[in-house]
This record gives C-alpha cells, structure tokens and sequence, in this order.
C-alpha cells in the first residue's frame, strides 16, 4: 500500500512498525460545540482507512482524542455559567451522535486530556530535564532553537515560520515562537497540581502525552486535517522527538479542506455548518458518501446541488440492490454462475487497488457504480439465487470498507402507501386501468415510482 506522506512529500510504500499492527493516532474535535463539516471530513476518512486496514486482516489501534481542556472551552463554558467539565461532557455525547450516524466507528481508545494530566506533567518534565522547554514564572514554553529539525514537516525554515505566524507577542518568551507546554493558573480557570505550580496543559502536549502513553513513542500514522500542520502536528513532532529520542510517527496523512460554494467555509461569511444542521436536509450516509467521492488531499466544494448529487448516486447504487433482492425472492436456488464470481472477483480486486493507491475513495466508488451498471444489465429473474447473493455480498462487502451501502433502506412502505398498492393491483386485475394509472400518479407524487414485471410489482422511491 501507498500513502502520500506529508513528512516527504511523497508518495511511499506503508512499511508496518510491527507486521500485521497498525498504529493510529488522529486528532479529535475539541468539545466546546458541534463538529463542523470541516471536522467530519477527517473523522470519516480516517475511518475509512481504518476500515481499510482491518479489512486487509491487520490489528489496528486507532486513538482519537478529546481536547476537553482549551481556552475555547473555558469560554464557551464562562458564557454558559457551567463548569468545563459540563460543556465536555454534553459534547463529547453530542459528538458521538453525530459520528455514530456518519458512520464513523468508536476509537480503540478515546482519551480525554484531563483524565492524563499525570502523563502530560510526565513528558513536559522530560522535556525540561533535558533542557528543550523553560519555566518562567509557573508558565513553560518549548524552546523551538533546541530542535535542529523544527519545521520539516511544514517542509519550512524556521525563519519563514516566523514570518507567517501569528504569534501574541509575550516578553519572557526567549523566542515569539516558542510555544506552552503547561499554562500557569488564571483567576476562574481550572487547574491541577504540577511542579511549576498550579495550571493547565497547552494544546500541543496534549496529543503527544495521550499518542505516547497508548500507543508508544514510535507510531505508524498520525492523521488529521491540513490545518493542523503548522503549528499543531509541528509541534507535536518537535516535543514527542525530544522527550523520547526517537522518531514520532513514520506517517503523517492530512486532508485537504472544504469550501462552502467555493468559497472557504468561515463564520464571519456566514457559511458555517455543522453536521447536525445539514442533517436537516440530508441523510447521514449521503454526508459520508460525499466525502468520500473525492480524493481525501483535494480540496473538496460543499454546496447543496453537490449533496443532492450525491444523494442520487447513493440512491442509484441501493436501487440496484434493492433490485437484485426483488430478483432473489423470486429466483430459483443453485450455485453462482462462474463467469460472474470471476467478474466480480476482477472488480474486488479493482476496489482493493484503488485503496492501495493512497486511499482512492473516489476510484473505488467508481467501482461500485460499474458493478451496480453490469448487474442493472445483465441480471434477471432467470439468474440463480446464488449468483445474485454473489452481487449482493459483494457491493455489501466493498460499500462496508467506505461505511456506506449497509442501510435496508427502503424495505418498509408506510401503511397507507402499502395499501395503495394493493388496490392499484386489484384494480390492474380487474381491469380499471383508469384507477391503476391515478393511484400510479399519486404515488409516483409522493416519490414512489412503480415497475410492474412479470414476478410482480416493484416500488422505489424517487
């Protein structure tokens, strides 16, 4: 398998840290509000890979972490009147509803930051110990001049780093863009016990303390979105590689961002979303199934003509299976038809490919489309039971990899909607073609088209 590497720059053949394990490491919201759909897009693709990797027979421990401690949260809950533990709390619940609808899977481990403040004093300790970070008045900072390799995954000198950062200026920093490792207290903020005295974590320590302690000081992949190159995933290596002497993670894999009708989704634009508002008008799988339909690096263009898009092919692909299980019911039993499993056998090994390319949702989409154009053609009533569970078993099979295509959707009509049917039938039966044909034009009014075939009537929704 190949995985463009931001460390490099390049495409490059994933090597196993240990044969058959995966180590995963990918950045998790911070839970002050609902994720975004700027969010979603690395939780779902990340998933993805994940999926990937266990459908390939590895062992993956895969951590997502909350930040339940930052100076949003302590905002967010100042405005609120509550404690930061509260706010946590109600969003990291919040979080798991909408990842659980996208289809996104629980982490091996989900560690929160306060519940590791221990591993956290544990590793900015080292890191003094070892003259990499100063304390100045209960406040520590990161010295980044100790560390020679500063910048390589940004692939930039220092000096430009400084040039294009927006750094608060701090006078008893010795460099403006030396970072917190540990934040003295401040009137109101929470705080814990630790040897510069009492305070908080800084952001960045967070997620190398947590990838440390639960998955080593060496991991095969660090995940997240582009955005958090520079300074987030920067920092991280610079720490995690001083404190421990050895390299952090062998992989770094970021996603390109979304714009909002082409246009970067921000707030003070007006064209911020989260995932729980789109799903007022859209159903979770179809989010899932946009994201995606593009090649996880591109930037990728939200828009509402975009998700109905989607939305159609999604329906495409479950029409095809719904079709096939209509032909099942009815078909006679015998073995599948060897010219089709060998087909089909072709297109799995298609999919896999297209996986093994650097994550290449798109292309392998694309390969269920083709599956679902060959058996929309090529399948009918007088197939055996065992070829048309082969087609089945094999778009389940491969829609399980990317999370989509799991759903029996469209299996239970409402009870009105049923009988309609029925007396369309009854009225075909006796010959009143004229009723058939207006309750036809009132369903089909209610995105319920009907197919009559020789092994009866077949309803999708439009």
């Amino acid at each position: 398998m190949k995985l463009y590497n931001t460390l490099t720059r390049k495409k490059e053949e994933f090597i196993h840290l240990t044969q058959g394990e995966v180590k995963m490491y990918s950045c998790g919201p911070t839970v002050y509000n609902y994720i975004h759909i700027g969010n979603a897009r690395p939780f779902i693709v990340f998933d993805t890979l994940r999926r990937y990797f266990e459908y390939r027979g590895n062992k993956v421990i895969f951590v997502q972490n909350f930040t339940d401690i930052d100076d949003k949260m302590i905002n967010r809950a100042n405005e609120e009147g509550i404690s930061v533990t509260a706010l946590a709390e109600r969003f990291i619940k919040e979080y798991y509803t909408d990842a659980d609808a996208l289809g996104i899977r629980r982490a091996t481990v989900h560690p929160k930051a306060t519940e590791n403040i221990d591993a956290i004093i544990e590793t900015i300790m080292k890191l003094e110990q070892g003259g990499y970070a100063y304390n100045v008045d209960g406040d520590v900072y990161f010295s980044i001049e100790m560390f020679d390799q500063y910048g390589k995954l940004s692939n930039q000198p220092l000096e430009d780093l400084e040039a294009g950062a927006r750094v608060d200026t701090v006078e008893h920093k010795r460099n403006q863009m030396d970072f917190a490792l540990w934040k003295n207290q401040k009137p109101g903020e929470p705080s814990w016990d630790s040897p510069w005295g009492k305070g908080r974590p800084g952001w960045h320590i967070e997620c190398s303390a947590m990838a440390n302690k639960y998955l080593g000081a060496t991991i095969d992949i660090h995940s997240g979105g582009q955005d958090l190159i520079f300074p987030h995933h920067e920092n991280e290596i610079a720490q995690s590689e001083c404190a421990s002497g050895k390299p952090f993670a062998r992989y770094w894999l970021h996603n390109g961002y979304i714009n909002i009708d082409n246009r970067k989704m921000s707030k003070s634009l007006g064209n911020f979303f989260t995932v729980r508002e789109v799903l007022e008008e859209f159903e979770a799988e179809t989010i899932r199934f946009f994201m995606l339909s593009a090649h996880y690096r591109s930037p990728i263009n939200f828009s509402k003509e975009l998700m109905s898009q989607a939305n159609s092919g999604l329906e495409r692909l479950y029409n095809c299976i719904n079709n096939i299980e209509f032909l099942r019911e009815n078909a006679k039993h015998g073995a599948a038809n060897t010219t089709i499993v060998s087909m089909l056998n072709q297109y799995k090994q298609t999919f896999v490919n297209a996986m093994e390319d650097d994550i290449n949702t798109a292309l392998a989409i694309s390969v269920l489309f083709d599956i679902a154009r060959d058996a929309n053609s090529e399948l009918s009533e007088n197939d055996t039971t065992g070829t048309l569970t082969a087609v089945l078993d094999t778009m389940t099979e491969l829609g399980s990899i990317l999370g989509i295509l799991q759903n029996k959707k469209d299996k239970i009509l409402p009870e009105k909607i049923e009988e309609l049917i029925n007396k369309r039938q009854q009225a075909r039966t006796e010959k009143n073609f004229a009723l058939a044909d207006e309750i036809r034009d009132k369903l089909k009014a209610q995105g319920i088209m009907l197919e009559d075939t020789p092994l009866g009537v077949k309803w999708r929704k439009e």
